[in-house]
């Protein structure tokens, strides 16, 4: 019996992705150490956040960094800097930065990008401006560039950017949208809370010209799921520390603890460590492993396909199932698999399909996957 059953609940094999309902992804040995180690000790909490982001920006190729507590507070510390910056009324402003004469409290985003996370950058109190369809291809670039200069004013305190894979997939290339917001002197916020791997999107963003860039700690970095990474310009990375925990600001709920930035670190430190292009390897030979095994099923086709549906470069197993030669559905498929034994999270495509992520499995829980599969398909 392990913590878990102790609660009455059971462990689940996490197929799906690196989701925070799932815990989001398993720490390595290394990170858990670091943890343990700083939760025997007191140390000055303002000074042990700088020291790690002094760390974590080197590592990273960036000029600074800030360890926050989950990329949705990444948001919001991002979007509070770009607002008040160091300024102390504008920082009791908020969220009311409306209240400053003169305050700098709308931020620019593009419609196709609109999601759940942008509640992190309105709880700031900012005024959300959208530009361009929802739905965004090449040929509305021009227009939605247009759109964007436009929109650009003095009371623009940043334009917000949502990445996704490798072209960030969906609405105006990341670069036309910095040439836009820096020739107003207004920052660009990206969010690549899951955009790793590639390990180079550590430094890349930023390269490109974005000035505070967001990454999930708890995700690819296989760090402490409560944390977070804003890295970028050392000026807004400054406003980030001084309305951030454990000072009285809009930060001041969303506590990084010692622990927490010690394993952030860890996880930083492991990550660019890594053979990625073994890692790599590995996940296709264990989404193989799955198509091989489960392909050969009646009613059943299968095949390894990029990108991860984060638009990450990583391999996943895509199955899909002829209800009429199998006698029953998809979704009575996935309710199976979630209420054996093991319990098994997979991911849904379509009405016929299921994604097997390797990213968050451990090695042999392909297999186990695949031959309750089979067992479920008879």
């Amino acid at each position: 019996m392990g913590i878990y059953e102790d609660l009455g609940l059971r462990p689940v094999i996490n197929g799906y992705a690196t989701v925070t309902r799932l815990g989001g992804s398993l720490m390595p040995p290394p990170v858990v150490e670091a943890m343990i180690e700083a939760s025997r000790q007191f140390v000055e909490l303002e000074d042990l956040q700088a020291a790690v982001g002094r760390r974590i920006a080197e590592l990273t190729r960036n000029e600074a960094a800030y360890v926050s507590s989950g990329a949705a507070a990444g948001l919001t510390l991002a979007t509070a800097a770009c607002v008040a910056g160091t300024d102390p009324e504008m920082i009791a402003a908020l969220p009311h930065p409306q209240k400053v004469p003169g305050a700098r409290c709308e931020v620019i985003f593009q419609r196709c990008q609109r999601s759940g996370y942008d509640y992190a950058v309105r709880q700031v109190g900012v005024d959300m401006i959208e530009i361009g369809p929802e739905a965004s291809s090449p040929a509305d670039f021009p227009a939605v560039r247009q759109e964007l200069e436009q929109a650009l004013s003095e009371r623009t305190a940043a334009v917000l950017y949502f990445a996704r894979g490798e072209d960030h997939h969906g609405g105006l290339p990341v670069a036309e949208v910095v040439a836009a917001a820096h020739a107003r002197g207004v920052p660009v916020i990206l969010d690549a809370a899951a955009q790793l791997p590639p390990v180079e999107n550590l430094w890349r963003f930023t390269q490109e010209g974005a000035d505070l860039v967001i990454f999930s700690g708890g995700k690819g970095l296989c760090g402490p799921q409560a944390t977070g990474l804003v890295l970028g310009r050392a000026d807004l990375i400054k406003a980030c520390a001084v309305q951030g925990n454990p000072n009285q600001a809009i930060g001041r709920p969303m506590k990084v603890g010692k622990e927490e930035l010690c394993g952030c670190l860890a996880a930083v430190e492991w990550y660019v460590g890594l053979d990625h292009a073994a890692m790599t390897d590995r996940f296709e030979t264990q989404a193989a492993t799955v198509v091989q095994r489960v392909a050969a099923c009646p009613g059943v086709t299968g095949r390894v396909e990029m990108p991860s549906e984060a638009g990450q470069p990583l391999p996943r197993a895509l199955l899909r199932f002829d209800a009429a030669v199998m006698g029953q559905s998809r979704d009575q498929i996935m309710e199976q698999l979630k209420q054996g034994e093991p319990a098994i999270e997979l991911s849904p495509e379509g009405d016929d399909g299921i994604y097997v992520n390797p990213q968050t499995l451990m090695e042999g829980e392909e297999v186990v996957i695949a031959d309750r599969l089979a067992e479920i398909l008879g």
